[in-house]
């Protein structure tokens, strides 16, 4: 019996040694982490995110990952893996300041574990997790609600226990599979422009028929008023209307497979920009290193894309073209204005007139940026002392939208030397709670932009400070700014997403909120790279800001376009929202958990409606709460993005499968079938 024994013994030493064998140990830092995305700097690996010994609550680690909170790290695992232990926590480092971060894995798009906020001092927490049968992991720090891409967050002593011979592949968010859903177009024209055109009397009218379909296309149009002209190749339309009123146009266009027509509105009266602007920027995508030569090559770009022919019609020079006292443009050193106060380009826009004919000769239009401040956020010269100037020259080399920045005037109100740089990004909006004093720069220029001899759509970029939307409008202006600067992460879409319900009320043709530019293809602020958002965060970003009837501003190389960010761009259905005349915002009707639900309404009776999931699992669900947002009767639901017909119900006894990924969106219209 004792030989008995001793042989089954053995063999279980044997079996442990082989079990032991087959599992090995991979340390987090062994893997590629400069794939992480972070909202600001790069990844550290085995250092914090300064660069010093990783430091919890005064316990020092030899090992590990420093990140910039929010930031996010794929992992597959294909299954190979048995567990995950680390110390979490807060850096040192981030001493004199009020951090407050959460740390999350997901397996598989399911949560595995939590911290809980944690907070400076807060002692390292252990984790400790089983990964049996897990093919993917994220990790994920997020912010504590105090702000997301400041928080220095270290995964510490991070491991995993393998099978031997696994291999462990981090990847970057944005690598998963780039799905097009928008169809191409037709051979047959299309035509995709606004149905509303607002300008006022005798200014100068430019408007370029967006029309897809094969080429070559003719164009056409009935009940034009005098003064305007189309041209039927490129079809655009040139010229003055000098009466005010309202003016019903019949566009055409012709190809060899067919012909389309569109109703088109001409408002001739007191307001401009009925409809929310649509173009490119140059800030996210160069940054300071704009150039007339890098603006006629967007302009190229965005005609040869075919860009032009879903409606995308400004081209809009931002900050630095102008004198920089910090000598960023070092070949030009001339003087920032001539001796009556008329401010000068630098040395990149040789020729700013010139550069204005060649956008407008495109059928385009034009944008400029300066500040009311003596200098922009970038340093270079601003409009402070010199608006009736500035203003003047603007019109005479056919700018036609000027982006106005806070930057340093909150240096002029804290009454700073105007060469102080120590104003620039000041956002001190309110002048010692006088709110008029912060918005006397915006309504001084408002007002030198409408006595011009063209139409300069006004955008005013302070952040939303003082409530801007309650009184944009007031100060002449057509769209501002709700929210800080956008970045390429999912962190600030969503909490710029989530901030717009507020000012809502307030949107109306020709006043808009402004949620930002869009952080979609290749952006960078002049250090490029393909945008850090996930395929399912950029549905979820295009189908938000059009829902909210926000402005559309490209910001990434129009050069460097891909199938995925061209699908994004010129889906025509979801840009219509957008573009409807009635000019409603929409806002969220119903909370579901992480699910919310935006409905806007459309001009003609139909309901847009965004499922947006801003949750980090799947939502899976049968929906019936219609009444909740607006919807009654017989319905025909409509996929937006997949511009086709998915299902007919009713909302007393209908519902609506809704399967939607993390961070993704299902966006429909509801389209009354009585």
């Amino acid at each position: 019996m004792w030989k008995n024994k001793i042989y089954l013994i053995t063999i279980i030493l044997l079996l442990s040694v082989n079990i032991s064998k087959a599992q090995s140990v991979v340390w987090l830092d062994k893997l590629d982490l400069s794939v992480a995305t972070q909202g600001n700097g790069k990844p550290s690996v085995n250092t914090s995110v300064d660069g010093r010994k990783i430091t919890i609550a005064g316990e020092t680690f030899d090992r590990g990952f420093g990140t910039h909170a929010e930031s996010s790290l794929l992992i597959n695992l294909n299954g190979k893996a048995k567990n995950f232990s680390a110390s979490v926590g807060l850096d040192d480092e981030m001493k004199g300041h009020d951090p407050a971060v959460e740390f999350e894995i997901y397996g598989d798009n399911k949560k595995l574990w939590s911290s809980g906020i944690m907070k400076l001092g807060d002692k390292a927490k252990p984790v400790n997790i089983s990964l049996q049968g897990i093919k993917q992991l994220e990790l994920i720090v997020t912010d504590g609600g105090n702000g997301p891409y400041y928080d220095h967050a270290d995964w510490a002593d991070a491991k995993f226990e393998i099978l031997e011979g696994a291999k462990l592949i981090t990847f970057n968010p944005i690598s998963s599979i780039p799905y097009i859903l928008t169809p191409k177009p037709s051979d047959k024209p299309k035509i995709n422009s606004a149905s509303v055109y607002g300008g006022r009397p005798n200014s100068p009218f430019l408007f370029r028929v967006a029309a897809t379909g094969d080429r070559p296309m003719t164009f056409s149009a009935k009940n034009l008023p005098d003064g305007l002209t189309l041209d039927s190749q490129t079809g655009i339309i040139t010229g003055k209307i000098g009466i005010k009123g309202t003016y019903e146009v019949v566009l055409n266009a012709k190809n060899a497979k067919g012909s389309a027509s569109k109703k088109l509105r001409i408002e001739i009266g007191d307001r401009i920009a009925l409809t929310p602007t649509m173009g490119w920027n140059s800030w996210n995508c160069f940054g300071h290193e704009v150039s007339a030569d890098k603006v006629k090559r967007a302009v190229d770009a965005l005609v040869k894309s075919g860009l032009v022919n879903h409606g995308w019609n400004y081209i809009n020079i931002d900050d630095s073209w102008q004198y920089n006292r910090d000598g960023k443009d070092t070949s030009y050193n001339g003087k920032m204005r001539d001796e009556n106060g008329y401010i000068l380009t630098n040395s990149k826009f040789p020729d700013m007139k010139t550069l204005g004919d060649y956008i407008h000769g495109n059928g385009l239009k034009m944008g400029i940026y300066s500040s009311p401040g003596p200098w922009t956020c970038g340093g270079c010269a601003g409009s402070y002392g010199y608006e009736k100037q500035d203003a003047e020259s603007y019109a005479k080399w056919g700018v036609d939208y000027l982006k106005y920045d806070w930057c340093s005037y909150g240096g002029v109100l804290d009454g700073l030397p105007e060469n102080d740089p120590s104003k620039v990004s000041s956002l001190n909006f309110q002048g010692g709670g006088d709110l008029d004093k912060g918005v006397k720069p915006f309504k001084l220029m408002g007002n030198l932009l409408k006595l011009q001899s063209r139409d300069i759509v006004y955008n005013l970029c302070q952040y939303g400070m003082g409530d801007v939307w309650k009184w944009g409008g007031e100060s002449d202006a057509q769209s501002w700014r709700t929210t800080n600067d956008i970045t390429d992460t999912w962190a600030s879409v969503k909490s710029i997403a989530l901030a717009q319900d507020k000012a809502a009320p307030y949107a109306k043709p020709g006043n808009w909120n402004d949620p930002d530019m869009l952080v979609v293809g290749v952006v960078g602020w002049g250090n490029p790279h393909q945008s850090r958002l996930k395929p399912d965060e950029q549905y979820l970003h295009i189908s938000l800001w059009s829902i909210f009837s926000a402005p559309l501003l490209i910001g990434c190389d129009l050069e460097k376009l891909d199938d995925f960010t061209l699908n994004l761009l010129t889906n025509d259905e979801v840009i219509a929202v957008n573009q409807d005349a009635l000019g409603k915002q929409g806002v969220c009707l119903q909370t579901i958990g992480e699910l919310r639900i935006y409905v806007k309404e459309l001009e003609d009776g139909g309901k847009a409606v965004a499922f947006a999931n801003f949750g980090r699992e799947k939502v899976k669900m049968s929906y019936k709460d219609f009444k909740k947002i607006g919807i009654t009767g017989n319905q025909v639901v409509r996929d937006l993005w997949r511009q086709k017909d998915i299902a007919k119900i009713n909302s007393e006894k209908g519902n609506l499968v809704l399967d939607i990924p993390a961070h993704g969106v299902s966006f429909y219209k509801f389209i009354s079938n009585k």
